[in-house]
């Protein structure tokens, strides 16, 4: 087992601070955007429903026939941005999946809705944004491994990442408060029209490398061009298959996007339908658990580099990835049982944002085990956060239905329990295999 040498180990030193600056704040604010995209339909939902005839099951395939595009398509993209670099392939997406949320608000009265049915549309319309924002965390890691160093790069990717909870706190209030006063299809023509503008301000301020930015070159920081025309081989499957690591990573990661996503599903409707707020202080409310994941997100990064620099790697990503996991187990069980509607809203956001303390662990690991296949590695992993995260709408109702709340956000908290034990088995310190 070997840690890798490749042209972003070069690289890291050339980049200077505010350069580096300049992209982790990009990646925030597309992130940002591609969580309104992805929770707004939680909230829309609420009209949408009556509107179109939907019941809980159908809004539940539809919510998940996102995330089934979303795992699908995590590796490609995070090839992708492996081997194409992230300005391109990061513009490209964000065009692609903002198209599809505006014709989110137009799928049910297109001709395809005469083809395929409502929910078969809608469905469809979902399925091919996730193909689209697939794209997105991985290539996030891509820019982080090339743009930072490695004692940053927990804290960076957890800056990145963490835009979800700007996103994903807005977007409930926000979006409540565009459908009540102009109907649910505005608020995706909304998102849309951030995107499309976004992606015009990555495309001329982002570069793949730090001797390709002209902030960069001002200042003769170029002397590693040379190493960074070099692109990454194909995925290496043989050693990813023989790397217990990568699947306990996938596993444990498979955890956090079940709950993760009982969170930007259902949470929303749990607090009107359940536990009786209106439609605009369900929005408010709604907001707690992503301000928590948006503090704790580059909180848990910053924490795991200081961990890793301090006891070693693996013991720096572990401890961190271990003792979210658990915590976050344990405050949404007890925010699962409480009557107080406030204090179940606040432990449930404990919830969250332990959940979140832990991203910079796992994404970090990623990048210790093969900086070269950054972006495909992670993008395997994130596959597996949303192979759980496909389960997750559809199967949170169900059991709500059968047994009540209660126990639905206690299977929740039950599987994020699971995922801190695999922590147990991930050493990222060790490198990929290698065949002698």
């Amino acid at each position: 087992m070997v840690s890798e040498s490749t042209p972003s180990t070069h690289l890291n030193s050339s980049a200077p601070p505010r350069t580096r600056w300049l992209i982790l704040g990009l990646l925030f604010a597309i992130s940002v955007v591609t969580y309104i995209d992805r929770v707004n339909i939680s909230v829309t939902a609420r009209q949408m429903m009556p509107a179109l005839g939907l019941t809980d099951q159908q809004m539940g395939f539809i919510f998940s026939a996102f995330v089934i595009g979303y795992a699908l398509f995590q590796v490609p993209g995070g090839w992708l941005a492996d081997r194409w670099g992230i300005r391109i392939v990061l513009t490209v997406a964000l065009l692609w999946w903002s198209c599809f949320t505006a014709f989110t608000a137009m799928a049910a009265a297109s001709d395809l809705a005469g083809l395929l049915g409502i929910v078969g549309v809608l469905a469809l319309t979902r399925f091919f944004l996730g193909v689209g924002e697939a794209t997105a965390l991985p290539a996030f890691n891509r820019a982080v491994t090339d743009w930072l160093p490695a004692h940053e790069r927990g804290l960076g990717i957890g800056i990145a990442i963490g835009g979800i909870g700007i996103g994903s706190a807005m977007t409930p209030p926000v979006t409540a408060w565009i459908m009540v006063n102009y109907g649910w299809q505005i608020a995706f023509f909304v998102s849309a029209a951030l995107g499309i503008g976004l992606a015009a301000i990555w495309w001329l301020l982002a570069r793949d490398r730090p001797s390709e930015h002209p902030w960069v070159a001002k200042q003769g920081n170029v002397a590693t061009a040379a190493h960074l025309s070099l692109r990454p081989p194909s995925i290496p499957w043989t050693a990813l298959r023989k790397t217990p690591t990568v699947w306990w990573l996938v596993l444990s990661y498979s955890c956090l996007g079940y709950v993760a996503y009982v969170y930007m599903s259902w949470f929303y409707l749990y607090l009107v339908n359940v536990r009786g707020f209106d439609v605009l202080r369900g929005g408010y409310f709604a907001s707690a658990p992503f301000l928590a994941m948006l503090v704790s997100c580059p909180l848990g990064g910053w924490v795991t580099d200081r961990l890793a620099l301090r006891r070693g790697i693996t013991q720096g990503r572990k401890l961190v990835g271990a003792t979210g996991m658990t915590l976050a187990a344990a405050t949404i069980a007890l925010g699962a049982l409480m009557e107080s509607p406030y204090l179940a809203i606040a432990s449930l956001s404990l919830g969250a944002g332990w959940l979140y303390f832990t991203i910079g662990a796992y994404w970090s690991s990623t990048s210790d085990l093969s900086k070269a296949h950054a972006g495909s590695l992670s993008g395997l992993m994130n596959m597996g956060a949303n192979i759980g995260g496909a389960i997750s709408p559809t199967l949170t109702p169900w059991i709500a239905q059968h047994w009540g709340w209660p126990v639905s956000l206690g299977v929740a908290a039950l599987i994020a329990l699971i995922g801190g034990i695999l922590w147990l088995n991930i050493d990222p310190g060790k490198g990929l295999h290698r065949e002698a």
